[in-house]
């Protein structure tokens, strides 16, 4: 009988490394986890068993382990200080678009993350 495998709670960063000629994975999350693989699928498989051992390791040494980010709760507000014309040149370019400056800021910051 099949062991049924539990989902991956944290995120991955994935990237290919020409100096390496292969793929690394990364879990920010869990500092310092990360693995190679020449293809994408086992530079995931690879992280996904770094981070096992890491989060066992973390367990045995009282070492605290993070709460993936997907399941912490999270306000969606967030204070930025600024320089003054930077602020300025925001407000006016939001009122050229016809928006309020907390919009704006949030289409400007969601198409920069994608």
């Amino acid at each position: 009988m099949r062991s049924k495998r539990r989902p991956f709670k944290y995120r991955i960063v994935l990237r290919y490394s020409e100096e390496d000629e292969g793929y690394i994975a990364v879990v920010p999350e869990l500092r310092g986890c990360s693995a190679w693989g020449e293809t994408e699928q086992k530079a995931l498989g690879a992280v996904e068993e770094a981070a096992s051992v890491w989060l066992e390791s973390a367990k045995a040494n009282s070492i605290e382990i993070p709460v993936p980010l997907d399941k912490q709760p999270v306000s969606g507000r967030y204070a930025l200080r600024m320089p003054p014309d930077l602020y300025r040149e925001l407000v006016f370019e939001a009122k050229a678009q016809g928006l309020s400056l907390n919009q704006f800021i949030v289409h400007k910051l969601s198409r920069a993350v994608g």
